[in-house]
């Protein structure tokens, strides 16, 4: 199992959803924590990478479509970090903007 860190940016995101939503958004989250490497890497993670919207390399994301969210995450190996950087709604594209003013962020 991987650390789990938070941004407060993430944080505030996580607050701001129900209860519920709440719940099974940190469940999925430590389920991927289990290996949050990419898949080509034999992990959970899903690669995002760049585009004219975000440039998001080295990042993942887990969907959560049944609550219309997704959750990007980047990960340290050396240290076996996965630090959550925005969980959002999954609109737009807006989730991938909101990662990459995000993404030098430390905590």
């Amino acid at each position: 199992m991987w650390k789990v860190e938070y941004l407060k940016a993430a944080l505030t995101d996580l607050k701001k959803l129900d209860h519920s939503q709440r719940i099974e958004v940190l469940k999925k989250i430590n389920r991927i924590a289990e290996n949050p490497l990419p898949k080509s890497e034999d992990g959970y993670g899903e690669p995002l990478g760049n585009s004219k919207i975000a440039q998001l390399a080295g990042f993942c994301k887990i969907k959560l479509q049944k609550l219309g969210l997704r959750v990007v995450y980047r990960i340290e190996v050396n240290k076996e970090i996965m630090r959550v950087i925005v969980v959002s709604a999954r609109t737009d594209e807006e989730v991938y903007k909101i990662a990459h003013k995000r993404k030098h962020q430390k905590r």
